[in-house]
C-alpha cells in the first residue's frame, strides 16, 4: 500500500492506495483523509453491466445489518428483472464483501446502503460529507472526483478514482485530527447520455426509537 504525504499540518490529505481490501483500514491512520482499492473487475463484468439498461439497474435506499446486504442486493437485482448469472453474482457478492469490510473498519453495527442510478449531475460542487466516513464505488460510469484544496478554494488538481474500485473517505464528523482536507464530487455528465451505477455505504451506529 502507498500513502501519499500529507501536504498540510491543517488538514489531513494523505490518500492511501491498495490492491488490497482489508487495506482500506489505512482510512484510520494519521493524515489519511481517504483510502482507495484499486483492482481489476472479472473479465466480461465491465461489457455486462454497461449494457444493462437503466430500467434494470439495481437501486434503493436501505438500512441494514451488514450481514443482510447480500440477500437485499439480490432481491433488488431479482426484481429489475437481472438475469441470475455468474456476473450478477459476482456483483451482490462484492457488495456485501465492501458492506462487511467498511462496518468492520467503522465497527458499525448498521449501515445505510445506497445504490443510485445517476444521469445527473449529482452533487456536483466539491465537498465533505457531514457524517463520520463513507465508502463509494462506481460500478458503471465515471468514477468519484477528488482532490485537495488550499484555504477553502476548490482543488486545483482533480483525480478520478478508476470505475469499480472502492473509496473509503473521512467526513467531518471524523473525530480525529487534523481534520480531513480531501473533497470529492460527482462527476459532471448531465447530457452525456451516460449512466452510472454507484453504491454508497454509511455507518450508522443506533437506531432510532421514533
Amino acid at each position: 500500500m502507498s500513502l501519499a504525504p500529507a501536504r498540510a499540518r491543517e488538514a489531513a490529505v494523505g490518500v492511501g492506495v491498495t490492491d488490497r481490501v482489508e487495506n482500506l483500514s489505512a482510512i484510520q491512520e494519521p493524515g489519511c483523509a481517504a483510502a482507495i482499492w484499486r483492482r481489476q473487475l472479472p473479465d466480461g463484468f465491465q461489457t455486462w453491466i454497461d449494457d444493462l439498461s437503466a430500467a434494470s439497474l439495481p437501486a434503493a435506499r436501505l438500512v441494514l445489518r451488514p450481514e443482510e446486504v447480500g440477500a437485499a442486493v439480490q432481491h433488488l437485482c431479482a426484481r429489475t428483472g437481472i438475469a441470475d448469472d455468474a456476473k450478477c453474482a459476482w456483483l451482490v457478492a462484492d457488495v456485501s464483501t465492501l458492506a462487511a469490510c467498511f462496518a468492520d473498519i467503522m465497527q458499525a453495527p448498521y449501515l445505510q446502503v445506497r445504490l443510485d442510478v445517476i444521469e445527473t449531475n449529482a452533487c456536483r460542487r466539491f465537498h465533505i460529507d457531514a457524517i463520520k466516513a463513507r465508502l463509494i464505488c462506481t460500478y458503471r460510469g465515471t468514477g468519484t472526483q477528488y482532490g485537495t484544496f488550499v484555504d477553502g478554494a476548490e482543488p486545483e488538481l482533480v483525480f478520478t478514482v478508476p470505475t469499480g474500485s472502492p473509496m473509503i473517505m473521512r467526513g467531518t464528523q471524523w473525530p480525529e485530527t487534523p481534520k480531513s482536507g480531501v473533497l470529492h464530487r460527482s462527476p459532471p455528465i448531465e447530457g452525456t447520455g451516460e449512466t452510472r451505477l454507484v453504491l454508497v455505504l454509511d455507518p450508522i451506529f443506533e437506531l432510532g426509537t421514533d
